[in-house]
């Protein structure tokens, strides 16, 4: 797979400035795709999915704040919604026209955010394992994993073996896909060890999460672009009733066998499957 392109841009946010990475393929007249991933994962997840769409669009990735290449924030207390939306807002006015977008877990909660929003360049939206009903049940078990993980490894190896266990409702990965993943996760340390790529404050700010249901509902019913829907077939964030209800609103849907929250949208007919969402003529 061909390395993508890196790039950044500076966004202003409580004071300062500060660079959010990112990574893109395709030709940079084509239309553009974001593709914004999940809490604690990197932009470098859409690698597979940025190939696949590379013949017709821009496909640009970043890193939330606090991830992968993107800057640490001083204060933990930032990495919240407000501060994502920040960082997107700047990047999309860097792209400077109407986008596809495409967000796996908080990368769909930025996602619905933006695209409820007055004046939004989002076209088409893909909501890849989240909706808007969050259930609580769901969030503590996020929050006490990145609050009980183990931030450092012995190697990449090693490392590998832990996403492995824990991200094992990603779906049914090959080998192949499990190394590219670890070593997209890895950040070098100075004893030669590894971490993973994201700050640990931000698991600092998940221990005060509370873990309640989040109805996100009036900001779903404030969106009128159209919306594609994955879900992991055993996904405990986005549960089926709220999954058919999002479908009886018109949302295009499709079910991901053998996963949980969230897909790795790595396999060839999920790929195939956006590609044809954002390809769609619009509806007369």
């Amino acid at each position: 797979m061909p390395q993508p392109r890196r790039g950044e841009v500076r966004y202003h946010l409580a004071g300062a400035f500060y660079r959010m990475a990112y990574y893109e393929a395709g030709n940079p007249a084509s239309p553009p795709v974001l593709c914004v991933h999940g809490l604690t994962r990197n932009g470098r997840d859409f690698d597979a999915l940025a190939w696949g769409l590379a013949d017709r669009f821009r496909v640009i990735c970043p890193d939330l704040p606090g991830r992968g290449g993107s800057d640490w924030l001083p204060d933990a207390s930032l990495y919240d919604l407000p501060s994502y939306i920040q960082a997107l807002s700047h990047l999309l006015a860097m792209i400077g026209r109407k986008v596809m977008y495409v967000g796996t877990s908080l990368g769909g909660i930025c996602g619905m955010a933006i695209a409820a929003m007055v004046g939004h360049p989002i076209e088409r939206l893909v909501l890849n394992d989240v909706g808007p009903l969050v259930p609580g049940a769901a969030i503590r078990r996020i929050r006490d994993y990145i609050t009980q993980t183990r931030p450092e490894f012995a190697d990449v190896l090693a490392l590998e073996a832990h996403l492995r266990r824990v991200y094992a409702p990603f779906g049914k990965l090959t080998d192949r896909q499990w190394e590219h993943m670890a070593k997209t996760s890895a950040r070098p340390l100075p004893d030669g060890r590894v971490a993973l790529h994201y700050d640990p404050g931000i698991s600092r700010q998940m221990r005060s999460t509370l873990a309640i249901d989040v109805d996100l509902w009036p900001t779903w019913n404030r969106i009128n672009v159209p919306v594609m829907v994955i879900r992991g077939e055993s996904s405990d964030l986005l549960l089926p009733d709220t999954f058919a209800r999002m479908q009886r609103a018109g949302a295009q849907t499709l079910v991901v066998r053998d996963a949980g929250h969230a897909p790795a949208l790595l396999d060839v007919p999920t790929i195939q499957a956006i590609r044809g969402f954002l390809t769609a003529r619009p509806a007369d």
